[in-house]
């Protein structure tokens, strides 16, 4: 069955918001997609003749097994394409989130393949999420945002929740990066913000905001 760029689109953002959503809505995804609640309901209507999603009128709706499959296989593409672009052809990792979106639309299954063992099997992509494998399998890691690490202990870096240009373009700035040695030195009350120390560089203080979608192994 083969599926428009738009189509996969949809159901990648509804893999992601039901991760955090045990059913998703219309005004959610609406909002997601940024487009009109009456345009993502027509969408909702191809993709269950598709079979790829569950829908029950004021309820919300969920992937079925179909559905999930595919927006595995999509997210799959899309972490590849960002591993390829900078560990292959030096782009920064604020860059290029744009250039995987198109690229994850490629259909051939032979070129993905190729791809991943061109780059070594990798298990997660360059800002931490973890690439699927053939089969749809994923590494977990256990971690714990900055706000919440233990004090003066030693961690790394190992993913980054808000991955917006600017949030990594702001990481860039505390030279802050998957796999940084870091150590919360401590905690502010009055807004939440820390005092950290990353391997030589001088000890700053960061927001809340952004200790928040800062992850570490723990």
């Amino acid at each position: 069955m083969t599926f428009t760029a738009t189509e996969e689109n949809y159901i990648k953002a509804i893999y992601h918001l039901q991760s955090v959503h045990e059913k998703v809505s219309t005004s959610l995804l609406s909002e997601e997609m940024q487009t009109k609640p009456a345009s993502v309901t027509d969408m909702l209507k191809k993709l269950e003749l598709k079979k790829t999603v569950h829908y029950q009128k004021y309820k919300g709706f969920i992937l079925t097994e179909l559905g999930n499959k595919k927006a595995i296989s999509v997210v799959r593409k899309h972490r590849l394409w960002e591993y390829f672009l900078v560990n292959k052809l030096g782009f920064e990792w604020d860059q290029v989130h744009s250039m995987a979106e198109e690229l994850e639309h490629i259909s051939n299954n032979e070129l993905t393949t190729r791809l991943d063992n061109y780059l070594g099997n990798p298990a997660f992509d360059p800002h931490g999420d973890p690439i699927p494998d053939n089969k749809g399998k994923m590494k977990i890691l256990k971690q714990e945002n900055l706000a919440n690490v233990p004090l003066k202990k030693l961690l790394f870096v190992s993913s980054v929740k808000n991955q917006s240009p600017e949030m990594l373009e702001l990481l860039n700035h505390y030279h802050i990066g998957i796999g940084t040695c870091i150590q919360v030195n401590r905690r502010f009350e009055f807004d939440g913000s820390i005092e950290i120390k990353i391997d030589k560089q001088p000890v700053t203080i960061v927001s809340n905001q952004v200790a928040l979608n800062v992850f570490c192994t723990i």
